[in-house]
């Protein structure tokens, strides 16, 4: 996941044009508020429960899932017939929506109560003009990889943690 992670935003990137294909671009600055949050100091999200985290990581892959629908439509409205991103957009749709599968085994092998389905996402703003659906595609895809490493690291420490 992780190595896909980063090659859908260099290609993304790539795809979009100036500024976003300049070498280095980084806009820390752009947030969405329907995407999970990438503000939790690890401290913090180290110190939770094993439970709360995997439950806060499903939650997470789950909105991106949703997110990368989103920005499916976006890259077909302003690339006609260029498909490579939509297609790496499409493919990380299907490993989040795997990864909240695996989570839900996951916590229902460990005695976890699995959240309830969660309900679909409304209204994604962050304006309508070709660059904000640009804007929006990149946040989702650079916080997608933020959580992305985030969720490697967590279940490489269960996984640690329970095979003993």
């Amino acid at each position: 996941m992780q190595r896909h992670t980063s090659t859908l935003l260099q290609t993304y990137l790539e795809h979009q044009g100036r500024p976003f294909s300049n070498p280095g671009f980084s806009s820390p600055e752009l947030s969405l508020e329907t995407l999970p949050s990438t503000d939790m100091p690890f401290e913090i999200w180290h110190g939770l429960e094993d439970g709360v985290r995997l439950s806060l990581t499903q939650e997470a892959f789950w909105s991106f899932s949703q997110h990368f629908r989103i920005a499916m439509v976006d890259q077909h409205i302003l690339h006609h017939g260029d498909s490579i991103v939509e297609d790496q957009l499409w493919e990380a749709r299907l490993k989040a929506k795997g990864l909240v599968g695996n989570l839900a085994a996951i916590m229902t092998s460990l005695g976890l109560p699995t959240p309830p389905p969660n309900t679909p996402l409304g209204p994604v703003s962050l304006g309508d003009t070709a660059f904000h659906k640009k804007c929006r595609g990149y946040v989702i895809i650079r916080d997608y990889s933020f959580w992305t490493d985030r969720a490697v690291t967590f279940l490489g420490e269960l996984k640690a943690k329970y095979s003993q």
